[in-house]
């Protein structure tokens, strides 16, 4: 709460309207409102500020346990089945040929989604069986790796290098497509998109794995 202890008003540099009362000026509703602003800048950049040696840093960089492509398909175009293939190619800055979404520099080159996911979403929605790929339209289904433990890293999967770019939201239409409940089942289920950064086949039975630099 702003001007506890958790959130000292003094701290930033800013002074509540009920501590402007107390000094005997005339509060200003203008002056309290733009140094309370201020000092709400200055809280969020604080807290967004990151230390790379911090204990925390080092916890997100980690080494994650690979995982492995168990599923891909391609979106031919908007709305149509998915086509389910057994090998993808990946190309760089477009994208995975053959697919809708393959444009130049976009950033939804590629989208990942964990088995794992899909099989919490079928929970958030009752179902005892896992939701199947083609539904939630991702290019590639991983096994046994946390796709959020790739988050701002790059990744071999295949021959491929790829980057995270970031999580792949739900849209409308999964609340048409999963039914009532859909799209909130898919918060933070969604997997990632990313970046294709070199060339490459994915096959498969492919690894996951982060790239090591």
């Amino acid at each position: 709460m702003i001007g506890s202890d958790s959130f000292p008003a003094k701290k930033f540099g800013f002074i509540l309207p009920a501590q402007i009362s107390a000094s005997g000026a005339e509060p200003s509703t203008n002056i309290g409102c733009e140094r309370l602003l201020t000092g709400v800048r200055s809280f969020i950049v604080g807290a967004m500020a990151f230390n790379p040696q911090s204990s925390l840093a080092k916890l997100l960089a980690a080494p994650a346990r690979p995982g492995r492509v168990i599923w891909i398909g391609l979106r031919p175009e908007r709305r149509a089945e998915m086509t389910v293939v057994q090998a993808v190619e990946l190309e760089r800055a477009r994208g995975v040929v053959g697919d809708r979404y393959q444009r130049l520099d976009g950033a939804r080159q590629v989208t990942l989604i964990g088995a794992e996911n899909l099989r919490a979403i079928a929970a958030y929605l009752g179902r005892d069986t896992p939701i199947s790929p083609g539904l939630v339209r991702r290019n590639i289904v991983v096994a046994g790796i946390n796709l959020l433990a790739l988050k701002d890293c790059r990744f071999r999967i295949g021959e491929a290098l790829l980057e995270t770019s970031g999580e792949c939201h739900p849209c409308s239409r999964m609340e048409e497509i999963l039914g009532v409940g859909g799209y909130n089942a898919m918060r933070r289920q969604g997997g990632i998109t990313a970046r294709v950064i070199d060339d490459g086949r994915v096959v498969v039975g492919d690894s996951v794995t982060r790239a090591k630099f």
